[in-house]
């Protein structure tokens, strides 16, 4: 609680704050939940993180169990990763080997079981109650809240449920003291953070920087944007937050600073787009997958996400109407607010902003379609081989 540590999963709630909603103990079991389900797109930070030190995961979940009273945590991974999966088994059979995780672990007459679970892929399940659902075997679902995990989480139970990044950070926390972890960042966002970078940017890769820095500084470690080009639009936290544009460059990257410009610090996953990427294409294929995730519980989201998709289908074939940009806006402020969880809100935030900075574009789309306005070959970062015909083998020809 005193370095300031905020979750590193999108949110940015003080992390000691939450252990300490945790009611007295009762005598009956508590967890912690580790979430791994990383699925939104842009955003990559805890699989590097896992891939390249599960052990320091596993140090973070001993620490945090310890501090909260706990004998059993989850990590929920995303189901599709599984060398990830692989990766955190082998690294808690090894600390189980060395005595770390167990029982009377090193002679302290602490217990603590830690075990991966593999999800089935769902992006909903990265929201903490519906996650939950899923570990007890449930189709995943978001719950009403309250009552909050704190309180009646896992197995109804007091649980803390914290982000991959979140937990890796206590054992530096730890060793280096408050203070040291203060010294970096702001004053109300400390500490370092992973920023992921991706998209029409030199070297794309993970950056662990301090909150603060602004995108300008870390495009100068990345390389900048690709040669021959220049910066058109980006997310500061990944596809559910607001668009930013050139504008906003020297922005610091910071909770405060970057919701008083008009957007979220989210995952930190930064994508990068230059000038021969059509924003109506980019927001209409995050949305599809938002229409895709919806878990179909609540009608806003539901119902919203759908016709979002079908509205943006006709803008990027160059079949608009005039109303179509308007729809989207009544749209989008129909599930601002009303959906069931913070899915439907976050399918919104790059509809709305793109139609505040690049209002042209959707004007554009009752005309002419996207591909004729900006062709996917000037965007694309590969090179990719023509698709074989149905009925073609390598080296046969019908």
């Amino acid at each position: 609680k005193d370095s300031g540590l905020r979750g590193r999963g999108g949110a940015g709630f003080p992390t000691g704050m939450k252990w300490g909603f945790l009611p007295a103990p009762d005598g009956g079991p508590r967890y912690l939940v580790i979430n791994a389900d990383e699925s939104e797109p842009g955003t990559c930070k805890d699989t590097p993180l896992m891939l390249a030190s599960p052990q320091q995961l596993i140090e973070g979940a001993v620490i945090t169990s310890y501090a909260i009273g706990c004998d059993h945590a989850f990590i929920y991974v995303r189901g599709e990763l599984l060398h990830v999966y692989r990766r955190l088994l082998n690294a808690v059979a090894e600390a189980k080997a060395a005595g770390y995780v167990g029982e009377n672990i090193l002679g302290t007459g602490l217990n603590l079981e830690i075990t991966v679970h593999a999800g089935a892929g769902a992006y909903i399940c990265g929201e903490e109650t519906a996650l939950l659902d899923s570990l007890e075997g449930r189709r995943g679902q978001p719950r009403l809240k309250p009552p909050f995990p704190a309180v009646a989480g896992l197995y109804a139970r007091p649980t803390v449920v914290n982000n991959v990044e979140s937990i890796a950070s206590v054992p530096a926390i730890i060793e280096g003291g408050a203070d040291w972890f203060k010294s970096m960042g702001t004053e109300r966002s400390t500490g370092p953070g992973l920023f992921s970078l991706s998209g029409h940017v030199t070297r794309p890769g993970q950056y662990e920087a301090p909150l603060g820095i602004t995108l300008r500084e870390l495009l100068d470690m990345a390389g900048g944007v690709r040669e021959g080009h220049e910066l058109k639009f980006w997310t500061p936290g990944g596809s559910s937050t607001p668009i930013f544009t050139a504008e906003h460059l020297d922005v610091p990257l910071d909770y405060e600073s970057v919701g008083k410009a008009g957007s979220m610090l989210g995952t930190r996953a930064l994508q990068i787009f230059d000038e021969t990427t059509s924003v109506v294409r980019a927001v209409a294929r995050w949305t599809e997958f938002y229409k895709h995730e919806s878990c179909g519980k609540c009608t806003p989201c539901r119902e919203g996400t759908f016709w979002l998709d079908q509205i943006f289908q006709r803008i990027v074939a160059g079949k608009g109407t005039s109303q179509d940009i308007d729809t989207l806006l009544d749209l989008c402020d129909n599930i601002l607010g009303r959906a069931f969880c913070a899915l439907g809100d976050g399918a919104t935030s790059p509809v709305t902003s793109a139609i505040q900075y690049f209002r042209d574009e959707f004007e554009a789309g009752t005309h002419t379609p996207a591909d004729v306005l900006f062709p996917p070959e000037r965007s694309s970062l590969f090179t990719y081989t023509p698709r074989r015909r149905a009925g073609q083998l390598a080296g046969v020809h019908a």
